[in-house]
């Protein structure tokens, strides 16, 4: 996976004042050939899908996709899709933990 440093990079123009913080969450999973730009945060347990892009914050335990990255559902802390019921509650199929 790819780290972007400035928002308008040119290969002949110096811009290192202008580099930005990226912050990567305590256990969030970046998937192979994503690119994360700079200045965004990925919030904890979130998962970011092989091959997204990476334009705007993700909520932690967030499921994001595609290019630009889309959230499309929330994840576990065991990396496992979240599905919520009609009371807006979900289980983790491996720890078994009621999540809302």
């Amino acid at each position: 996976m790819v780290f972007t440093n400035v928002i308008n990079p040119r290969s002949a123009v110096s811009r290192k004042n202008e580099f930005m913080q990226t912050l990567v969450r305590k256990g969030a999973s970046i998937g192979a050939n994503a690119t994360i730009v700079c200045g965004n945060e990925i919030g904890e347990f979130a998962f970011i899908g092989a091959g997204t892009v990476v334009t705007k914050p993700v909520p932690a335990c967030a499921l994001i996709i595609g290019n630009p990255g889309r959230q499309t559902g929330w994840m576990s802390e065991y990396g496992q899709k979240l599905i919520f019921d009609d009371k807006g509650i979900a289980v983790c199929s491996e720890s078994g933990q009621n999540l809302c």
